[in-house]
């Protein structure tokens, strides 16, 4: 089932209120008293609105299928739950929720416990909440539930903001800035109000965790001088990542165009990107890979080869629906495959992710972590930064021209039902209106890339693209 906009945004804001219900009635139940357990002052919990629309956005065609949902759900919310606990402890420098005492627990972020709930959870909310709630929803007035949808849309981005602030207001009086610039202290001013302090206060109350005394050992944001670096991307810092984006993109393109002309003798591009050798979903999958498996690179074979397995088919899945909405195409179909899952993913290439995992962690990462290390500082860091304003400029012309591919087809395929509709007696509408409100930049830009990025070009970058509802 495929929902409207609106009606997403209205489950953002229901199932966070729902979550924050849910969030409040256990710590009601285990002290015994009212707390505000949710991030920002109102009663919401955006963890669980987001969880339900990656829920909606990636997982519906898996609603026939509720064994695969329950798994799919579960592992996607509970990655959601990983990296919302990483970014908190960032920036608290301590854990807002810590499963320590459960067991099957990874490093008190998740738990097996809770994942099993999340993917109960997605089951529930795909096959029965959201059918019952959309019919609701459809009840309601445009005019009244884009008022509403704004309006609480305004008030979270400022409930968001004057809780960050106080945040930031917590880290300053910790570290005991000397100095302020002009802005900070437009900042410092606000921070000093009434509602900044009550802020403070709640959340202090909200996660006992945050502490002043604690955070004061925290690195200062400024005013402070930082230690001069001897190495570039020591670590599994920004630099390194990107590094490691940049190179995997480019041997994963290498590796899959010599498998494909191993294997069915046709050499084919296997490009993500119009401009270079370079496959987006390797580069991604390697240094998500990374980022999360950095960590346990040291454990055993078997667990980076589960982990990896479960992460490499959840990420493939996830690419595939993404590119068919956005771009209406389909880069690849498992179906012909035993054990796929709509085409998109298959058992046999969930195991190659998990093999990729091992490989990488044990043996092309030192090697070429060793390697990004022994760049010059200052070289590393102006290669990084110009390589990634091209990728920027790459995907984005590359967007551009899949997007205007799709649009001509689309534009063919009309012509042909008008043609039809004319033998048939039909009246055809005319695009004289649609025309002549086309902007002169839009025809200007359609006019170039279709100069440049023929269909004939197009589908020899991408030899295996197909566009959703052709033929």
């Amino acid at each position: 089932m495929s929902y409207h906009t609106a009606v997403i945004i209205w489950f953002f804001f229901l199932y966070s209120f729902l979550g924050w219900v849910g969030e409040v009635c256990t710590a009601a139940f285990h002290k015994k008293k009212f707390v505000n357990r949710g991030f920002v002052n109102g009663p919401l919990c955006p963890i669980y609105g987001v969880a339900s629309v990656l829920f909606i956005l990636f997982l519906s065609d898996l609603v026939s299928s509720p064994f695969f949902l329950f798994l799919a759900g579960s592992l996607l919310a509970t990655v959601l739950e990983y990296s919302t606990g990483k970014l908190l402890e960032k920036i608290f420098h301590k854990k807002l929720w810590n499963y320590s005492a459960i067991r099957f627990n990874l490093d008190g972020y998740i738990c097996v416990r809770y994942s099993i709930l999340w993917g109960v959870l997605a089951v529930l909310v795909m096959l029965f909440i959201n059918p019952f709630l959309s019919g609701i929803l459809t009840l309601i007035p445009s005019l009244l539930s884009a008022i509403v949808l704004w309006t609480l849309s305004v008030l979270l981005a400022l409930d968001f903001l004057s809780t960050s602030l106080a945040v930031l207001g917590m880290r300053k009086e910790a570290a005991r800035f000397a100095h302020l610039t002009e802005g900070l202290q437009q900042t410092s001013y606000i921070l000093e109000n009434a509602l900044t302090k009550k802020v403070q206060s709640r959340m202090e109350r909200s996660f006992p965790a945050i502490d002043l005394r604690t955070l004061s050992d925290a690195k200062p944001l400024t005013g402070q001088k930082k230690e001069g670096r001897t190495v570039f991307a020591e670590g599994c810092g920004f630099y390194k990542l990107v590094s490691l984006f940049f190179l995997s993109a480019f041997l994963g393109d290498i590796t899959e165009t010599i498998f494909c002309l191993a294997t069915t003798n046709r050499l084919m591009s296997r490009s993500s990107v119009v401009y270079g050798p370079f496959s987006l979903v390797w580069g991604l999958g390697c240094a998500m890979l990374t980022a999360l498996l950095y960590r346990y690179k040291d454990k055993s074979d078997r667990f980076i080869f589960f982990t990896g397995t479960l992460l490499g088919g959840m990420y493939e899945y996830i690419c595939s629906v993404f590119t068919e909405r956005v771009f209406g195409t389909i880069f690849w179909d498992y179906s012909g495959f035993t054990f796929n899952l709509g085409g998109r993913i298959n058992l046999l290439y969930c195991f190659f992710w998990g093999f990729a995992a091992v490989v990488w962690l044990k043996f092309c990462y030192p090697f070429l972590s060793h390697w990004i290390e022994k760049l010059p500082i200052r070289l590393g860091t102006v290669l990084c930064n110009l390589m990634i304003l091209f990728m920027v400029f790459d995907i984005g012309i590359s967007g551009l021209a899949l997007g205007r591919y799709t649009e001509r087809h689309s534009v063919t395929q009309d012509i042909t039902n008008t043609l039809e509709g004319q033998e048939s007696g039909e009246t055809p509408e005319t695009a004289d209106t649609q025309d002549a409100a086309e902007s002169r930049l839009t025809a200007a830009l359609n006019s170039w890339l279709d100069e440049h990025f023929d269909d004939e070009r197009i589908e020899r970058i991408y030899p295996n693209m197909k566009i959703v509802g052709a033929d």
